[in-house]
């Protein structure tokens, strides 16, 4: 833990000890509390200094909103602008990069205008998706937004030279508008996530995630007390944040995330779940959670929704849709350790195969590489 602290640290300071023949900047919306930060870009630091690439990471904003969000507190508006002015000097100076990779976009809630700054300095442009943010704009309630940002995202990503998407709909999405599309699954390193065996007196079914994705599995709770006192099992919940204490029940556990932490508490479920309400925004969700589950050799059950359908395959869990297909899922695998067994094992390997950094380190490197290549072509649209 004390290498991986450090790895991060000098990836943040831009110290790398390999060549530096190639400079990767990556604007985040987030630091390194943020699943999306940690996860699509810091995770790949080392792999990318083995292949002589240095890697630096600027967030927009700090730790500080992200713990804010989990405790309802709130974010100071001036902290908030500060962020955003420091972002626009770094763009108008020059951010000293041979390639840029975005996260979503640099000004949230600003039109694209602002964000097409990142082009100014002739920089090959990455965008990095892991969510459908265009929808916050192209179906917003509030018909300013959708007045003023509708379409946004699409000519962002029209004027990049490529771009990571976290599962198949978004690549589809993305490569209207920029035909160097790649998929680039939420990844774990499969070395540290892994299975990890111990002895429980009660089974304990898991889930882990945000506060913001909480809301999916407040229409089980009571379906999940029943199987729960029924079974005798208990339902760990991890990272779901203050306004998760008015939905506790009896054998429901509330434990806050932590980065050192996260590992070891999804090695101790016995099963994970991952439901997903069927709406237009959960459809762009990337399957981390089963991923996460999967590589520590969990077996799963999740709503066959967006990604879930690609990550999850009948050999490594189980897909349920209704109250009933839920409640069976769950009392057939707390009855059956066997079968949770073997399901773990098949997720595990499948998660190693298609889901892990080392699979797809290697493709991010390739990408980063063409884009920055000598005489390449750039977009001719900066939307």
């Amino acid at each position: 833990m004390t290498e991986l602290r450090s790895l991060r640290r000098n990836i943040q300071e831009g110290f790398n000890p390999a060549s530096k023949r190639m400079r990767v900047v990556a604007l985040t919306k987030y630091d390194r509390e943020a699943a999306a930060t940690r996860q699509r870009f810091l995770q790949y630091g080392q792999s990318l200094a083995k292949a002589g690439i240095e890697l630096q990471y600027r967030p927009l904003i700090g730790d500080d909103y992200v713990r804010s969000i989990g405790s309802r507190e709130s974010w100071s508006r001036a902290a908030l602008l500060r962020s955003y002015a420091s972002r626009f000097a770094e763009l108008f100076r020059g951010p000293g990069a041979d390639v840029l990779w975005v996260h979503a976009e640099l000004f949230p809630y600003l039109p694209a205008l602002f964000d097409r700054l990142a082009f100014r300095h002739g920089i090959p442009v990455v965008y990095d998706w892991d969510d459908a943010f265009f929808l916050n704009y192209n179906e917003s309630r509030n018909p300013l937004i959708r007045l003023m940002l509708r379409g946004k995202i699409e000519r962002l990503i029209a004027g990049a030279s490529a771009a990571t998407c976290g599962n198949e709909f978004l690549r589809d999405f993305a490569a209207r508008y920029c035909p160097d599309s790649m998929l680039l699954p939420t990844v774990v390193d499969t070395d540290v996530y892994r299975p990890e065996p111990c002895g429980r007196a009660r089974l304990v079914i898991g889930w882990i995630g945000s506060p913001t994705t909480w809301a999916n599995v407040r229409p089980m709770l009571r379906l999940l007390q029943e199987v729960c006192a029924a079974t005798n099992a208990r339902f760990r919940v991890v990272g779901a944040g203050t306004d998760a204490e008015a939905d506790r029940f009896p054998g429901m556990e509330l434990v806050a995330w932590s980065e050192e932490s996260e590992v070891a508490e999804v090695q101790g479920f016995d099963i994970g779940i991952m439901p997903l309400v069927d709406a237009p925004f959960e459809r762009g969700k990337s399957g981390y959670k089963l991923i996460q589950y999967m590589a520590c050799g969990i077996p799963a059950i999740a709503s066959p929704v967006g990604a879930n359908k690609t990550v999850l395959s009948a050999g490594s869990g189980c897909f349920a849709t209704t109250d009933d297909e839920w409640s069976a899922a769950l009392r057939r695998l707390i009855a059956d350790a066997a079968l949770r067994k073997r399901l773990g094992d098949e997720g595990r390997e499948r998660a190693i195969a298609h889901y892990s950094l080392q699979a797809y380190a290697p493709r991010l490197i390739a990408l980063l590489e063409e884009v920055a290549r000598p005489g390449r072509a750039m977009p001719h649209s900066h939307g």
